[in-house]
């Protein structure tokens, strides 16, 4: 690019126009060698003149100088010379000196002027005894302006002075002043006063004729060098432009105009090494991109043709007064139209223009418009379309036309009117829906959307949840835990909420994610389960009670020992009493203790049967599973014991809590105990099992976040055809009246509302192993 426009440049300055099958004529001055020449000899000219000038210009002061210092010499030699002439008064021999020295080819003359101003001595006779004048050029270097008392003495250049003689050449004339001496104002013939400082002055005046000729001479010969270094430069520029510059540029611009009519192939043929070599090269291979360029340009423009033609949407081309000058396939398939016609006509059969028309905007502006269009096609169907105008300018950025591309968006609008069905539909159903359902942003958990549900659960109305926090629905203490569960969890059992009256409820959970509106949310089902939990709690109470009516025997004994203790020792003291018989003070402290320590047994067993038997709230904290093992075995440990049952403990120390509530747990861990007497007691009663040991293992484990509790029983153990079905509600294998089929169930239940599992390994007439497991308290 930077080669092409260089060349570009070059011949626009040498005004070539290469974008002409005709040569245009360029005038000689025109051309790019006349130019440089030129350029370089005003160059030249300068350069030589600079140089010259100050040579001339020394020359010429060298020549004045040497004459001046030859005048100077010359006039201390005549002043010595006639010195003694003078001071005898000699006035012969003075005159013999001054024609003497006259008599040298540069000297013209030689006067003595005395002091006023007349000429004594001359080489010209007709001068002597004549007075000069004070303004003559003799006398003005010391009297001008100074009449009364002139200069005694005066610098070599203002005594000199240089001025064009009659005979038209310059001469050069120098004053030199004739002081008094002492010598002149003794002589007894020519007395001078001794006041007197000049006695007059010397005249000498010597020709420049020979050193003007000299310096005219050098001068002609400056001149014929710069005449000659000129000739000679623009003689060999001339050359070397006319063969390694104009004749490869002739050449050059015979490609490019070649490369300009289409012969992109055209090779500039120019063997250098040089920068017009290396720009043909690149000339070369301009045309050779040009022509790939183009060949690509032709490609794309047999595309876009195509592409016009065949694009699956209606393309116009409308003029100024809306009538199509072109148009696509895809619009004359539809529509009944021809070059000519009004658009309006072609898409809508109008007799008039649209009231907003974005083809007409385009045209007042300048800039795209969109809009929405419905029409009727060729078969009479309706169809709509989405318009996108663009305006055509031409070459001064006029616009000329206008082209309207419209998609047809008839599947999506009646796409649209299904879903809008659909969502309506949508909508009935979602308000419909028995239980709340909320959508919640998923990163906050507000409430974006709700139906209808909610006013009979939580007594809110729709309205009044939106825009609020999903958390409100829960405890001030629970929502931090709560917050994360929602957001990590796809199910949460029994949560407890609060009610816009303030009532508790407890609900299961369900959350999904979903879009809504183009962004991410979280769907949330809650159904209320209070109700439920109600009975279950009842059921669970009723299930306690019935394993306190289990544990009655056992209960007895153990309430039996220490009333028994009591008794006996209050019948020895009565009977002391009674006799009036002194009671040793450290016997009566020994039987006090034992029923004082008596008592508070009798009153831990019932205030443990008494908080077994209490109703026990949905809640979780943390609780030792070791601790509520022996708590269960406590108040059923002696019951096993009347069955002669061994109780085996194998817990872990230091075991990590979980997440429960210990009165509910403990009936889990009771009602396992009784299936594991039972089973035991059942083995027993056969004749053929009585050999063996009767005992109950329980151990404690934990590992990967979980607590084991495991209840190996050494019993008849479970058959495979019922084991899936010993967690089932009401299922017993008991005889009638022995069991009601609930202990398991409600065992289950209870173990999964804390998040545990609880499984069974079992091998019938050997016993069985449950194993309950719960996640470790974080």
């Amino acid at each position: 690019g930077i080669l092409s426009g260089w060349v570009v440049l070059f011949l626009k300055q040498n005004n070539v126009q290469v974008t002409d099958n005709n040569r245009t004529g360029t005038k000689y001055f025109d051309r790019f060698t006349f130019q440089l020449v030129l350029w370089v000899g005003l160059i030249l000219l300068i350069a030589m003149s600079t140089w010259a000038y100050p040579n001339i210009k020394y020359q010429n002061k060298k020549a004045i100088d040497q004459m001046l210092t030859k005048v100077n010499i010359l006039s201390d030699t005549v002043k010595l010379g006639t010195r003694y002439a003078m001071m005898t008064d000699s006035r012969e021999d003075i005159n013999d000196i001054i024609k003497n020295i006259c008599r040298q080819k540069e000297i013209e003359s030689i006067r003595i002027i005395n002091k006023q101003g007349q000429i004594k001595f001359s080489n010209s006779p007709s001068e002597i005894d004549l007075k000069s004048d004070v303004e003559s050029q003799a006398c003005y270097v010391c009297h001008r302006g100074r009449e009364e008392s002139p200069l005694d003495s005066a610098s070599l250049l203002e005594r000199t002075r240089i001025y064009d003689s009659s005979n038209g050449h310059r001469v050069l004339a120098l004053i030199t002043p004739i002081y008094n001496e002492p010598g002149c104002s003794t002589h007894a013939c020519h007395i001078h006063p001794q006041n007197k400082k000049v006695l007059g002055v010397l005249d000498v005046v010597a020709s420049l004729e020979s050193a003007d000729r000299e310096i005219l001479s050098y001068q002609h010969r400056i001149v014929a060098l710069g005449i000659l270094v000129f000739t000679g430069i623009s003689v060999g520029i001339g050359v070397f432009l006319t063969v390694f510059l104009n004749r490869p540029i002739k050449r050059i611009i015979k490609g490019i105009r070649l490369i300009s009519q289409g012969e992109y192939n055209h090779q500039i043929d120019l063997n250098r090494r040089d920068e017009i070599g290396q720009l043909a090269t690149a000339i070369n291979k301009m045309g050779k991109q040009i022509g790939e360029k183009q060949e690509e340009l032709n490609k794309q423009r047999d595309e876009f043709q195509n592409l016009f033609e065949h694009v699956p949407c209606y393309i116009t081309v409308q003029d100024r007064d809306l009538k199509l000058i072109r148009y696509n396939r895809e619009f004359a398939t539809h529509f009944d139209a021809k070059i000519g016609d009004y658009c309006y006509r072609a898409y809508k059969n109008r007799s008039e223009r649209c009231e907003i028309c974005p083809v007409m905007m385009t045209f007042e502006d300048g800039a795209p418009h969109s809009s929405e269009e419905t029409g009727i096609n060729k078969d009479g169907t309706r169809s709509y379309w989405t318009v996108r105008t663009s305006p055509i300018r031409n070459s001064q950025g006029e616009i000329v036309a206008a082209m309207e591309m419209s998609l047809d968006i008839t599947r999506s609008k009646r796409l649209e009117e299904e879903v809008k069905k659909s969502e309506e539909k949508y909508q009935v159903i979602f308000n419909n829906i028995p239980d709340p359902l909320f959508v919640l942003d998923k990163e906050n958990l507000e409430i974006l959307d709700c139906n209808d549900s909610i006013t009979s659960v939580y007594g809110f109305h729709k309205h009044e949840l939106l825009k609020t926090s999903f958390l409100n629905l829960f405890d001030k203490d629970e929502e931090v835990d709560y917050f994360s569960q929602l957001k990590t969890s796809n199910t949460l059992n029994r949560a407890r909420q609060i009610t816009k009256e303030g009532r508790t409820i407890f609900v299961n959970i369900r959350v999904s994610p979903s879009e809504y509106l183009g962004q991410d949310v979280l769907l949330v089902t809650t159904s209320d389960i209070t109700e439920r939990l109600t009975a279950e709690q009842q059921l669970i109470q009723a299930g306690k009670m019935a394993t306190l009516g289990e544990m009655a025997t056992g209960i007895a004994h153990e309430l039996n020992q220490p009333l028994s203790v009591i008794k006996t020792a209050s019948s020895y003291l009565m009977r002391k009493i009674n006799r009036k018989e002194r009671i040793e003070d450290e016997i009566l402290k020994t039987l006090a203790e034992e029923m004082d320590s008596y008592v508070d047994r009798a009153s831990n067993i019932i205030n443990h049967m008494r908080e077994f038997g209490r109703k026990s709230e949905v809640k979780k904290e943390k609780v030792h599973v070791n601790d509520v093992l022996n708590k269960a075995l406590d108040i059923f440990g002696q019951q096993l014991k009347l069955r002669e049952i061994e109780i085996v403990r194998e817990y872990e120390e230091n075991l990590p809590p979980i997440l429960a509530d210990a009165n509910r747990l403990e009936q889990v861990f009771i009602n396992l105990l009784i299936n594991a007497r039972d089973a035991i007691e059942e083995r027993w009663n056969q004749a053929d099992h009585r050999k063996g040991m009767k005992k109950i293992s329980l151990k404690t484990s934990s590992q990967e976040g979980m607590v084991t509790i495991e209840f190996r029983d050494t019993g008849t153990g479970i058959p495979k055809s019922i084991i899936d079905k010993i967690f089932e509600p009401f299922f017993t294998t008991k005889k009638v009246g022995k069991g009601t089929g609930l202990g398991l169930s409600i065992s289950y239940s209870i173990v999964r509302d804390y998040d545990g599992v609880i499984k069974v390994k079992s091998r019938e007439n050997e016993g069985s192993n449950f194993i309950v497991q719960f996640p470790i308290a974080e």
